[in-house]
């Protein structure tokens, strides 16, 4: 029997989602996830039967972050976050869990996200000794920016009602699926055309930080990943203790 793959492609009335489905890894973001991702949105991206693209996941979390098991090359995790921004139909994301660390990225990068009451975020960089440094690109444009800081630095855990005010988040309800009906309802009756160009007017700011600032950004996660004080840190996350610095 073939596995299961890292994520699930289903396609209906013009629209192509895809469902992270790493639920026992809390859909990580491993090097594997990444580049199944990459590929299956470049695929849709050149379909013209597709209108738009919905982002979602199996199990209780969206996406947890970096995979500190088979983390991804910070240079494929740009790519992954331009093509969400670059591919030429709105992508929205649908999130009915929790979302910590890079899986904030993933809702940055999509141009419009839904989510249900029941749903947690998460900036936990700084608790295991990096930063969120690749993430930033396609966040910090979107963002508050006093809030982006409250929550970038103290990796506070937030509701959904306070990732809308944040910017993070385009609508919350109690149920995700009844928060995404009217959204999807638009996108089907908008033209390809208007929606491609609509969406390279509203993302030419992102881009731009994408252009000015993802060397320098990669180069910050890979030397913060590679030090002492990200060892210490990941290891207590991964045993579930305290790291040393923590009083």
């Amino acid at each position: 029997m073939a596995p299961e793959p890292l994520v699930r492609v289903a396609a209906a009335q013009g629209l192509v989602t895809l469902t992270l489905n790493a639920p026992e890894r809390r859909n990580a973001l491993s090097a594997a996830l990444v580049g199944e991702l990459a590929d299956l949105l470049t695929v849709a991206g050149k379909d013209p039967g597709v209108r738009a693209v919905v982002l979602t996941h199996t199990g209780t979390t969206f996406c947890a972050g970096a995979d500190l098991r088979d983390p991804p090359d910070p240079d494929a995790l740009v790519d992954l976050f331009r093509r969400i921004v670059r591919v030429p139909k709105p992508v929205v994301a649908r999130v009915d869990g929790h979302v910590r660390a890079g899986g904030l990225g993933l809702l940055g990068a999509c141009d419009i996200a839904v989510a249900s009451a029941a749903s947690s975020f998460a900036f936990t960089e700084v608790r295991i000794g990096v930063a969120p440094a690749v993430i930033s690109l396609p966040l910090l444009p979107r963002l508050d920016p006093r809030a982006a800081a409250r929550y970038y630095l103290t990796g506070e855990r937030f509701d959904a009602a306070e990732a809308v005010r944040l910017g993070l988040v385009t609508v919350a309800g109690p149920d995700a699926d009844e928060a995404l009906g009217p959204v999807l309802d638009g996108l089907r009756r908008a033209s390809p055309q208007g929606l491609a160009e609509t969406k390279r007017l509203l993302t030419v700011k992102v881009l731009e930080a994408f252009d000015r600032d993802a060397g320098a950004l990669t180069a910050l996660s890979a030397r913060l990943f590679a030090s002492s004080e990200a060892r210490e840190g990941m290891t207590a996350f991964l045993e579930r203790r305290d790291p040393a610095w923590v009083w």
